[in-house]
């Protein structure tokens, strides 16, 4: 304790230390963290990753620090002159005796406010039990028809009409166009949602638009818009943005798509896949039907030889009746199964000609077509190849015949015992049956002597 002044009460003497410790201890304890919105000025980023800063209005203006472990946790580069909110508690530099706020959070001031809006809705939403799953409802396997909420004008509803028409053509679309953007828009989505519940025309809802900003994006976080969505009889699926975005609707709609072309594919079926499902359905039918026959038919066998062994009388005129009654019962049964399974196949027949593929069948045949002028024409060119071929080797065999030799008056003598020819006189004796080949046919004689010189 420091020495006080003779004559003076005694009393405390705070050194500038402890007065400024026990100051900040008094602001932070007296004063719990607040949100406050300015204009960054004066800003320094030091080696350390810090950030100091002035928080400025058009009136006052207060220090700030955010240290570096909350730094690295934003969403952005604050810049000199960007208007922002943050979260902070009032503290005090001891260093300098200066008041100054240390900073926890640090949002943009536009986008920021939205997003808080829409953690609050959404946290009030969740709590209130809309995004529960019990409420979900199941989208239809095959819709009757498919209702959209959307801009007419917008790329959303042409990659959802290209992607149906690509999948499944055959299902209806109906379109109640809505603002998806902007004043207004939320009024609009929701007039349309009732619109489409009161008409009753369809029996799922795509409600999309394309990607934008979250203040674009805004409408489809309006409370209106999630409450008429949580109150529709009729499934509601949400794609809205891109997938990276999500909205109040994707949480209280039966189904959320990353974007409208997702969407589309989720609502349809693939042609392709139901055309295989009715062709192994058909399948199966054929193979029950089959089976069936051939149980009833070794049953109603069993039963025709139980009744031979058992044949005393009148229990066999019993059993014979009871037979003929359960020939025509089988007789309608199978009757009644047939063209009841026959109807069904129709049936299945005739949605599937609806969406057959015509233009792919036509394609096909003009391919076949050309197929078959192409081995037409691969058959002659291999004929006339053959041909020429043909007569290449003809000539050539002919230059080498002996037979062409012939035909210049040369002759060829062979011995006829063996066939050999006759190349000098030594191979030949008196009395050697020869045969002479010419051009015009062949001499037949017998040697009679030999000159060999």
């Amino acid at each position: 304790m420091p020495e006080v002044f003779s004559g003076s009460p005694q009393r405390d003497v705070y050194s500038v230390a402890r007065l400024n410790r026990e100051a900040r201890e008094l602001l932070e304890s007296g004063f719990q963290r607040l949100w406050v919105e300015g204009e960054i000025s004066n800003l320094a980023r030091p080696a350390s990753g810090h950030l100091y800063f002035t928080l400025k209005d058009a009136r006052a203006q207060v220090s700030c620090a955010l240290f570096r472990n909350r730094a690295i946790r934003l969403g952005f580069s604050p810049e000199n002159g960007t208007q922002v909110r943050v979260q902070a508690q009032v503290s005090l530099y001891e260093a300098r005796g200066n008041y100054q706020l240390i900073v926890n959070h640090m949002e943009e001031a536009g986008d920021g406010a939205l997003r808080r809006a829409f953690e609050e809705l959404k946290n009030q939403l969740h709590r209130e039990g809309l995004f529960d799953t019990k409420h979900k409802r199941a989208l239809p396997d095959l819709p009757r028809c498919i209702g959209v909420i959307t801009s007419p004008g917008g790329a959303a509803i042409r990659d959802v009409l290209t992607v149906l028409g690509r999948r499944f053509p055959a299902i209806p679309v109906i379109i109640y166009p809505t603002q998806v953007q902007g004043e207004g828009a939320a009024r609009q989505i929701v007039n349309a949602i009732h619109l489409a519940e009161t008409r009753a025309e369809c029996d799922v809802l795509l409600l999309t638009r394309g990607g934008g900003s979250l203040e674009d994006l805004w409408p489809f976080n309006e409370e209106a818009v999630a409450r008429a969505l949580y109150a529709c009889r009729i499934p509601v699926v949400s794609a809205v943005g891109h997938e990276i975005d999500f909205v109040i609707s994707d949480f209280v709609a039966d189904e959320r798509a990353a974007t409208p072309s997702a969407a589309a594919e989720l609502l349809s079926p693939d042609r392709n896949e139901l055309a295989s499902l009715v062709r192994h359905l058909e399948k199966r039918l054929h193979t029950y039907t089959h089976q069936r026959l051939k149980s009833s038919g070794e049953r109603l066998g069993w039963l025709v030889r139980r009744i031979d062994q058992t044949h005393p009388g009148r229990r066999l005129q019993q059993q014979a009746q009871r037979l003929d009654e359960l020939e025509a019962r089988l007789g309608r049964a199978r009757e009644f199964l047939a063209s009841r399974q026959q109807a069904g196949l129709d049936a299945i027949r005739g949605r599937l000609a609806q969406c057959s593929p015509q233009q792919q069948l036509q394609r096909l045949l003009n391919q076949a077509m050309q197929l078959a002028q192409r081995l037409k024409y691969c058959i002659n060119t291999q004929v006339s190849y053959r041909r020429e071929k043909l007569a290449v080797l003809s000539r050539a065999l002919d230059a080498i015949s002996p037979l062409a030799t012939l035909q210049r008056g040369y002759s060829i003598t062979l011995q006829q015992s063996d066939g050999s020819v006759v190349h000098s006189v030594q191979q030949v004796r008196d009395g050697d049956a020869l045969e002479t080949r010419l051009a015009g046919g062949r001499i037949f004689s017998k040697v009679t002597g030999t000159d060999s010189s």
